[in-house]
């Protein structure tokens, strides 16, 4: 087995320039009760870019090896590892101690490629539960996209007990960004109907073919918060899928129906916004804003099970970069090129 790997550190927050690839970084040693993983597919998120700017408001390390999403097979397993065997494919978990129910601040300090080396290197060394097994339905570029993006889509929907999504309700999904699609392809698998905004023609054309029901034009719709609650006759969706944040929450407390759930999730849109909604909005529309950070491992496994039983195919952007491309698989994703994943490639 090989002692040395190719390596990406963030070595400081002024930018992708802050990315540096060490060719002879050394093997990760095992523990006991540790799995290595030889990776064969990545894929990156906006929290990644912008932990390169400074600009991630939880914890990360100095030099840490970025990105929290890695597809790969089992290189060899620690003497008291039990989940594992040389030669399974699996996945790395978001947060390393999350394995179920309600994150707290032990499990939130584990988070992969922030606190936690990541995915962006050779092989990586994980505890047993910080992995789980790949869906047999997906490659590997296909299954490096759940770790963030999927689970996050899955908590959004499924993670308040008293709020799981349920056959005929509706869901508003923002954009063609990893959770969004994910949002959209869980939803429709489970017998809901999809609002999906978006800002252009061509990639409201791709919403619908993954089964959109319908789509509103956020950059000619100013209001699309009413419209979306106008096409549900007046009732209002129950589920939002916010990835915007601030610049959006307007709109979203106009679409949503009475006792629905808002799931922020993220930012895009930037933090700050001057007709941002306060906290009595939520009183207003007698609404739950709920903000969640990924999911358990006990709930990637409910979506991994629901992944092969509706043949789920994440969808992947068609540029896929190589490892030694990595600056510019960040570019391309922070100029907005991509549709669903960007993916990156060991192979």
């Amino acid at each position: 087995m090989a002692t040395t790997m190719k390596q990406w550190t963030v070595a400081g927050q002024s930018g992708f320039d802050d990315l540096k690839l060490n060719e002879k970084a050394s093997v990760p040693q095992i523990g006991d009760r540790d799995v290595l993983v030889k990776f064969h597919a990545a894929s990156l998120n906006y929290r990644d870019l912008i932990i390169t700017k400074g600009q991630y408001p939880f914890g990360v390390s100095d030099n840490v090896v970025p990105a929290s999403d890695g597809a790969g097979i089992v290189e060899s397993v620690g003497k008291q590892v039990k989940k594992f065997k040389k030669g399974d494919k699996v996945l790395t978990l978001f947060n390393q101690g999350h394995i179920a129910g309600s994150l707290d601040a032990q499990s939130l300090a584990g988070g992969v490629g922030g606190v936690v080396d990541g995915t962006l290197r050779e092989y990586g060394a994980f505890d047993e539960l910080g992995l789980v097994p790949m869906p047999s339905n997906l490659n590997f570029l296909e299954g490096s996209t759940l770790t963030c993006a999927g689970l996050t889509a899955w908590n959004a929907l499924y993670g308040l007990e008293s709020k799981k999504l349920m056959a005929g309700e509706w869901v508003l999904t923002q954009g063609t960004g990893g959770v969004s699609i994910f949002a959209v392809q869980f939803a429709k698998a489970a017998g809901a109907r999809v609002i999906a905004t978006t800002s252009s023609a061509e990639k409201g054309k791709k919403l619908k073919e993954l089964g959109a029901d319908h789509v509103v034009n956020y950059k000619e719709d100013q209001n699309w918060g009413e419209t979306a609650k106008k096409l549900t006759g007046g009732v209002g969706v129950q589920h939002v899928v916010e990835v915007s944040g601030p610049t959006s929450m307007k709109q979203s407390l106009k679409a949503i129906a009475i006792d629905g759930v808002i799931s922020i999730i993220g930012f895009l849109g930037g933090g700050k916004a001057e007709d941002a909604p306060g906290f009595l909005d939520t009183l207003m529309n007698i609404c739950t804003v709920r903000g969640l950070l990924v999911g358990s491992r006990m709930q990637f496994e409910e979506m991994n099970r629901a992944i092969e039983a509706n043949n789920i195919k994440p969808v992947v952007d068609s540029t896929v970069f190589k490892l030694d491309q990595t600056k510019d698989a960040y570019q391309y994703m922070w100029d907005q090129k991509h549709f669903g994943k960007l993916c990156i490639s060991f192979e």
